[in-house]
């Protein structure tokens, strides 16, 4: 190791203004840090508030996705094999690897996560490729260093797709989503949306047969299978427990079935001071009031109207957006005050687009958008009216 420290030293100068490499450097800077810690770090204690840099944190996030990582692996391919033992999935190169490791079978745990990791794979090794070409292009252009964001953001986004999401669709979106929802505004630390979520937008305003309907969460063509959710919002039978919901056994994107995962991402997140208790707790608190709100009022030909504050908490992809989505340090609101009222906000909006619009019962990622937009506002009156109270305080001394 000490060899290559040398060699990233001597080569160095060619990176660095007035270098034959200069424009190059955000690529030898990305290398470099990525191997060694940053040499260039503040002496005692006059700057450092905490231990965590942006790598630091980005490398936090990925570890508390894993659970839903593996999720995305086993859950996809427990659906793919029911289909399969169905006679549903149609003959293709997944079939062709599942037969020559041993076949496709739901009571084992080594084919799921195998027939999963053939759907989720080459989504995130495509998401990946274009995130990190986007990030580098910008990098170069601005001649900036290459944030690690586009790691987390290549990550979240595979995991709030379906299971049969056409590779090109997925490209195209993620392109939109990092061009429009972060580059064009200076890059990491200064978009106001999350540009997976952004991504997931243009996906479900654009292409959307390949977002929604009831043909999209079992990667079987013959076979139809509406999410639990959307089940309920018209009144059928799910066939859910509300354990296998809790745990994530069901149709669904790829990684946000399960509420388990979730918890185990929101208590790493808590622990590490990453992720905002505040905003998660006020998320349930607006969902839980709005929903018992409806209960209250009751309906007749509304089923969602009936629909209990704890299967809203682990049916769709609430439980990932509230955990993973509206916690961004970014997008989020920054103020104290105003994380309470930006996730109360959320909560309240998941519910309000699950219950007055059946036609779309999954409404946790465009409620995430809805905050994120009006996070610069909320922080700003927050911050308003602080002013005004000392303004009284010391005016009255």
């Amino acid at each position: 190791m000490k060899g290559l420290r040398n060699f990233l030293e001597k080569h160095e100068h060619h990176f660095k203004k007035g270098g034959k490499l200069e424009r190059w450097y955000p690529v030898f800077e990305m290398t470099d840090s990525f191997l060694y810690t940053s040499p260039d770090v503040t002496k005692g204690y006059t700057h450092i508030r905490d231990g965590l840099d942006l790598k630091r944190i980005m490398t936090t996030v990925v570890l508390a996705l894993i659970p839903c990582v593996l999720m995305a692996f086993y859950n996809t391919g427990l659906q793919a094999n029911y289909a399969f033992e169905a006679g549903t999935l149609a003959e293709g190169w997944r079939l062709a690897v599942m037969s020559i490791s041993g076949g496709a079978d739901s009571s084992s745990v080594g084919s799921c996560f195998l027939h999963g990791a053939l759907y989720f794979l080459p989504v995130y090794i495509l998401t990946l490729a274009v995130g990190g070409f986007w990030e580098l292009l910008f990098a170069v252009v601005r001649k900036h260093e290459i944030g690690e964001a586009f790691l987390v953001t290549s990550l979240l986004f595979p995991l709030i797709l379906p299971p049969t999401i056409p590779l090109w669709q997925a490209g195209v979106a993620i392109s939109i989503g990092l061009v429009m929802g972060k580059e064009v505004f200076g890059g990491t630390g200064r978009n106001f949306v999350n540009p997976a979520l952004m991504s997931r937008a243009v996906l479900f305003f654009s292409y959307p047969a390949a977002m929604t309907g009831d043909r999209i969460w079992i990667p079987a063509d013959t076979m139809t299978y509406a999410t639990p959710l959307g089940s309920m919002a018209h009144g059928s039978d799910s066939g859910i427990t509300w354990i296998n919901a809790f745990l994530g056994f069901m149709p669904g994107s790829m990684g946000e079935t399960s509420a388990l995962a979730c918890l185990f991402g929101a208590a790493v997140l808590i622990v590490t001071g990453i992720g905002s208790w505040r905003i998660m707790l006020s998320s349930v608190a607006g969902l839980v009031s709005l929903v018992l709100l409806f209960n209250g009022i009751g309906s007749e030909t509304n089923p969602m109207m009936n629909l209990s504050p704890e299967w809203h908490l682990v049916l769709g992809g609430y439980a990932f957006a509230t955990v993973f989505m509206s916690t961004d340090p970014v997008s989020a609101s920054m103020t104290r005050t105003g994380m309470y009222i930006y996730g109360f906000l959320i909560g309240a909006m998941t519910a309000l687009i699950r219950v007055v619009n059946p036609a779309f019962p999954e409404g946790a990622m465009l409620a995430v958008l809805f905050g994120n937009v009006f996070a610069p506002v909320i922080d700003q009156y927050v911050i308003k009216a602080n002013i005004r109270r000392r303004g009284r305080r010391y005016a009255g001394c």
